[in-house]
């Protein structure tokens, strides 16, 4: 089996608890399965600028660079939000990971339990059978990337800011590709997300996306939706898509409406994917938590450790190649919050709440 050599970058406020959680049960899962960690912690995001300066540090860039994969947590916080925004920790770490990487797929489950429909703002009768969705973002191209991007001061003394959308058709077809096989493992179903009525990227894309799945991808059944439409269709019927994908942009907003139909973010999951591989030939990526440093509960030791958890499943998954594991470790947590009713405050709804220690605890007696 191989040794997992991973970069943990805790990040800020309930960052450091809940991943102290998530390698412990990596930990509890290496023993059993006979697989050796390897890992370094790293600061980023607010204890970056904290100790080091800047939100993404010379030596925490260069541990990611000598791992397989990074286990990220949430950055970010009220004690940096007055930094030019250039220098905040999200900004000035994410953005640039995922530039030094390209890191340009992001997927994104939206899966919400049957028990804990409670915790959707949407009506339960709407979702009976909670919700298993996913959204696929291009990460690295678009308008947050787009060149020029100025802010000018006109003649006439009003500041003039642009930024550029920008797509080729390499980068869709990358991303195309991510979303097929990840339609192939469910229900060979994708729905392409743009604005092509309005956008000539649009335009591009769409022509880019139905000529590739025509191509390659037949068996798929491929459909077309514009963004405006795909952001009421989650909020009334979320289960008729299967696999969502769509540009950065439209990426960013969709699938943070995602999250919140799903109820609590301390249950969602994120991977980032680049064009790289790691030593063991399989993707390197970026491991996260959907949610986010939650200053207001920290050390209090009550956060949910559940999607750092999961994350680490799908960093076992994507760059590791231990699908089973991964498995084991996705159908414990589901045990432990749905069928044996361990949950922290976020998704208590009348049931005791417990804490951060316990709900990891509860995931590793079912494993």
């Amino acid at each position: 089996m191989p040794t997992l050599k991973f970069a943990v970058l805790p990040g800020d406020y309930i960052g450091p608890e809940v991943m102290s959680e998530a390698l412990r049960v990596l930990a509890h899962v290496a023993k059993k399965e006979g697989l050796t960690l390897d890992y370094q912690h790293a600061d980023v995001g607010g204890a970056g600028i904290d100790n080091h300066g800047k939100a993404l540090p010379d030596s925490t860039l260069a541990l990611c660079q000598q791992a397989d994969a990074i286990l990220f947590g949430s950055v970010g916080g009220p004690k940096w939000e007055k930094l030019p925004p250039k220098e905040q920790p999200e900004r000035a770490a994410l953005l640039p990971l995922r530039k030094a990487f390209n890191l340009f797929a992001n997927i994104r489950p939206g899966l919400l339990y049957s028990d804990l429909t409670d915790a959707s703002p949407l009506k339960t009768a709407r979702i009976p059978n909670g919700i298993d969705i996913v959204c696929i973002r291009e990460l690295t191209g678009g308008i947050y990337f787009g060149q020029p991007k100025t802010t000018t001061k006109l003649e006439n003394g009003e500041e003039q800011a642009i930024d550029t959308m920008v797509y080729k058709t390499s980068e869709i077809e990358r991303i195309a590709e991510v979303a097929a096989v990840t339609a192939k493992a469910r229900g060979k179903k994708v729905c392409s997300v743009d604005k092509a009525n309005v956008l000539e990227t649009s335009v591009l894309w769409r022509r880019v996306v139905t000529a590739y799945f025509a191509k390659h991808h037949p068996e798929i059944a491929l459909s077309h939706m514009y963004v405006d439409n795909a952001a009421m269709q989650l909020a009334r019927d979320p289960n008729q898509f299967d696999v969502l994908f769509t540009e950065n942009m439209f990426g960013d907003i969709l699938s943070d409406e995602m999250a919140v139909i799903c109820g609590s973010l301390g249950m969602l999951s994120s991977a980032s994917l680049g064009t790289g591989k790691n030593s063991l030939g399989l993707p390197f990526g970026l491991f996260e938590p959907a949610g986010g440093t939650a200053p207001d509960i920290a050390g209090k030791g009550i956060a949910n450790p559940c999607a750092q958890i999961l994350s680490a499943a799908m960093m076992l998954r994507y760059s590791f190649g231990l699908d089973a594991v991964a498995d084991k470790i996705e159908a414990a947590v589901r045990l432990a919050v749905a069928t044996d009713g361990v949950r922290t405050g976020d998704i208590a709804f009348g049931k005791p709440a417990v804490g951060t220690k316990a709900m990891a605890d509860a995931i590793i007696a079912r494993l």
